[in-house]
């Protein structure tokens, strides 16, 4: 039996409407989706497939997280409410499309109180049975696609914006550049950076992933993991996991602006104040990386999806981070 876990004593719980323990142990599925705040509309986010150390870490994960998809939503002004879903891996499982199946079914209960897509962690080949079980699954291949192209032209506009508040201008080319995670959403960020003349430092702890990008992108500079976020550069930008900034990387940085997709990059809300103590323009993380949301949840909109009203929604990113750093 799992012991119980006191949800309400959690630094990360802040009044959620709902947590769902999602079990079925004869295809090892163990799950939480947590539904933070639903007052502008059904919850929305994506689910999570990490090997998590154990069930307390998976869920405070899921409460954090569901946390930002509702301060997401609002700022994207799109009729949602946050939610997220973490499935724990075990990447031995002979049986994962059983497990994604029942994890489905178990999203069916919700009956569209929670929709969800694709997250950290998740093939296309998963989301493909998560969305023949649900037709609460959105994100799909053949209508919105994958979000995060999307959520990296979200960093892009939003780095544009704090460009031009910290050097009065939003030039890209000649600027230094460094990013942490080079997989989905940080790949796309260093070609839109680099193709603009940006000079660009990548890190991730992917060997293949940094060969790749080197091979797209010649010019780029590799840097260790443990050491990237101490590069003298224009702007920062973490695209791995959350959890970065504390009281020690803090004073290591180098950066004049920190932007980027990363998820919950701050460990605590004091390190907000910290980043602001030490001069450094910090763009929210549900702000700059909201452009997968934006994407995944046009399919719900009863015109039907149109990537035309994707876009000029994702470029509107620019503006609400402008007025927010104003």
């Amino acid at each position: 039996m799992t012991r119980r876990l006191d949800i309400a004593n959690l630094p990360e719980f802040d009044n959620h409407e709902a947590v769902v323990y999602a079990v079925d142990e004869k295809v090892g599925l163990r799950s939480f989706i947590a539904i933070h705040n639903t007052n502008l509309g059904p919850a929305t986010g994506g689910t999570r497939y990490w090997n998590y150390i154990s069930e307390e870490e998976a869920l405070r994960d899921a409460l954090r997280l569901s946390q930002a998809m509702t301060y997401k939503c609002a700022l994207s002004r799109v009729p949602y409410g946050g939610g997220k879903g973490v499935i724990i891996g075990n990447s031995h499982n002979p049986r994962k499309r059983h497990l994604f199946a029942a994890y489905a079914q178990r999203v069916n209960i919700l009956n569209g109180s929670f929709y969800t897509g694709e997250d950290v962690g998740l093939t296309a080949d998963n989301l493909r049975v998560l969305e023949k079980e649900s037709k609460f699954v959105i994100g799909r291949e053949r209508i919105a696609g994958n979000p995060s192209p999307w959520a990296a032209r979200g960093v892009y506009y939003a780095i544009l914006a704090a460009l031009q508040a910290v050097f009065g201008d939003s030039e890209i080319s000649g600027r230094m550049f460094s990013i942490k995670g080079v997989g989905k959403v940080g790949s796309v960020l260093c070609g839109l950076l680099y193709e603009r003349g940006g000079k660009v430092h990548v890190a991730d702890i992917a060997p293949e992933k940094v060969k790749s990008i080197k091979r797209k992108y010649p010019r780029v500079e590799v840097v260790k993991s443990s050491e990237i976020h101490k590069q003298k550069v224009d702007v920062y930008a973490p695209c791995a996991l959350g959890g970065e900034f504390n009281k020690k990387t803090i004073p290591q940085l180098r950066s004049q602006i920190i932007c980027g997709g990363a998820n919950n990059q701050l460990a605590s809300q004091e390190d907000g104040e910290r980043l602001h103590s030490w001069d450094i323009l910090y763009v929210p993380d549900y702000l700059a990386n909201a452009g997968g949301l934006i994407n995944v949840v046009a399919e719900l909109d009863k015109r039907g999806y149109s990537r035309r009203r994707v876009e000029k929604k994702v470029r509107g990113i620019r503006t609400t981070a402008k007025k927010i750093i104003e």
